[in-house]
């Protein structure tokens, strides 16, 4: 039966993707020529994360910062919406997440899934997949999330190693009925705006970190 909803998760997030590229392509259109427009550098942020097994992808997200921010201000960390890296766009697309819908580039390519663990950067909060203790790989068992369990449940207000923890029970329990949960609560979640930026360092979320 896991094999079964597997397979048909596969075929959903195909699906659901495509369509999904198709239906916003204008409105992705519009971001990025407001991007361009407004602030020097690309139009993507592009960055190495863990995907599944551990392998290497490269995610696809709107620029939400200024170009070389990880090597300014707070580096990897961003505690506000106040953070002065953040473009004057990016703070709309990081509010309402739109920065993310790039992602189903990944989701189509088969790098990841609608939903999921959320993908690491490939230095924290262990350095590399041989670096995290045994218990936590199990968080690699599927393909990373656009959205995920731990991040309906606490967003960005839980320490990475209890959000592993989170992951690894959506591996145990995955289901497609899961899933749609997830996904209604995940936009339940954006329109409330709530937990966007982490309060501490072991708190950063890897979906919110420099762009």
């Amino acid at each position: 039966m896991r094999t079964f909803q597997l397979a048909v998760k596969r075929c959903l997030d195909f699906l659901g993707s495509l369509i999904g590229l198709i239906i916003l392509s204008p409105f992705l259109l519009l971001i990025a020529l407001i991007i361009k427009l407004t602030s020097q550098g690309t139009v993507f942020f592009r960055q190495d994360r863990l995907g599944k097994s551990g392998k290497t992808f490269q995610i696809i997200k709107f620029r939400t910062m200024v170009m070389g921010a990880e090597k300014k201000g707070d580096g990897l960390f961003v505690y506000g919406a106040n953070d002065s890296r953040i473009t004057g766009i990016g703070r709309i697309l990081r509010k309402t997440s739109l920065d993310e819908i790039p992602q189903l580039i990944n989701v189509l390519k088969g790098d990841m899934s609608i939903v999921g663990p959320r993908p690491p950067v490939t230095y924290f909060p262990y350095k590399g997949y041989d670096g995290y203790p045994g218990w936590a790989k199990k968080r690699f068992e599927m393909r990373p999330g656009i959205t995920g369990l731990a991040q309906v449940r606490t967003r960005t207000t839980a320490p990475w190693d209890e959000r592993i923890v989170i992951d690894n029970e959506y591996v145990d329990r995955f289901s497609i009925s899961l899933d749609l949960r997830i996904i209604v609560k995940t936009i339940a979640a954006v329109l409330g705006s709530k937990n966007i930026y982490p309060e501490s360092k072991s708190q950063i979320d890897n979906g919110k970190e420099n762009k």
